[in-house]
């Protein structure tokens, strides 16, 4: 039972911003759950292999993951008390620096804070408190944190597009969603993996280069289970418009990395947002398609 569009986008907000300060968590820290993973593999495979002197940097008794160790400063160790915690309005309090030593504080921790909470708040104003809008706010800040993660490493984590996807599955089998079908959703799936390993393919057969990683295959994929099969070609065409715009003005502004790269997946999940506020057909009619 839900009350007023706007009390409902209201608290939906406010969840927002908590799950926002969390997804910072998530975005700094997974990464780095990953390197550490890897790196214990790697150990493990040498050792098996008789490398008797393999070492590995992982320290297995300091467990790392994202409820250990608590937030703290990068720069002094100040372990982050709860109300240096509260979304945004701790980061203004402590005019974007650290209580204990002065440094800055990055501006992206309020921003997603904010970010998500606007996601929230216009998904508990479109679909009120019920399973509908606890499945797109869900979808949202999965994106969300998404979205940063690649910008920062390349990397669209399995424990995210994964989870993702059965998500849309599941969705659309209880429809929960309003957007698509269980077979429209299960061959918007199938079609948005193959469709970009299909691209992948030929371009490094063309060029011998890599011009994605498989993780956009499962982002694009995971589109196609949310939104169905026909959703996956204005979804690419914004993406493609949006990070062609963005690399060609990083490009004159010096500011692509070693490489000359831009990872897609910030783009498509761009798109898939757009996506969710919009029909697919407005999507067009917006790209003049």
């Amino acid at each position: 039972m839900t009350g007023s569009p706007e009390v409902d986008a209201a608290i939906a907000g406010i969840l927002g911003l908590l799950i926002g300060s969390f997804l910072n968590v998530v975005i700094h820290r997974m990464p780095k759950m990953l390197e550490r993973q890897w790196a214990a593999e790697c150990a493990a495979l040498q050792q098996a292999d008789g490398c008797t002197d393999a070492s590995s940097s992982v320290d297995e008794s300091a467990p790392y993951n994202l409820m250990t160790p608590r937030s703290a400063c990068p720069h002094c160790g100040h372990v982050i008390r709860w109300y240096q915690n509260i979304p945004v309005v701790s980061y203004l309090g402590l005019r974007g620096k650290c209580a204990a030593c002065g440094a800055r504080i990055g501006l992206r921790y309020p921003v997603i804070e904010l970010t998500t909470g606007l996601l929230f708040a216009w998904c508990g104003w479109q679909w009120g408190l019920t399973m509908t809008g606890a499945m797109w706010a869900g979808f949202s800040a999965t994106v969300v944190a998404l979205a940063a993660i690649d910008w920062d490493t390349t990397l669209l984590p399995d424990d995210l597009t994964l989870p993702l996807l059965w998500a849309g599955l599941c969705g659309a089998a209880l429809n929960w969603l309003g957007a698509a079908t269980l077979p429209d959703a299960v061959w918007g799936a199938v079609a948005g993996y193959l469709s970009l390993w299909l691209v992948y393919w030929a371009f490094k057969l063309t060029t011998g280069k890599e011009g994605m990683g498989y993780g956009d295959f499962k982002l694009f994929a995971a589109f196609g289970a949310w939104f169905g099969w026909q959703a996956l070609v204005p979804i690419i065409l914004m993406a493609s418009v949006i990070g062609a715009v963005v690399g060609l003005g990083m490009k004159f502004t010096s500011g692509l990395r070693d490489g000359g790269y831009v990872p897609f997946g910030p783009f498509l999940a761009l798109a898939g947002l757009t996506a969710m506020f919009l029909s697919p057909a407005r999507m067009l009619e917006i790209m003049g398609l």
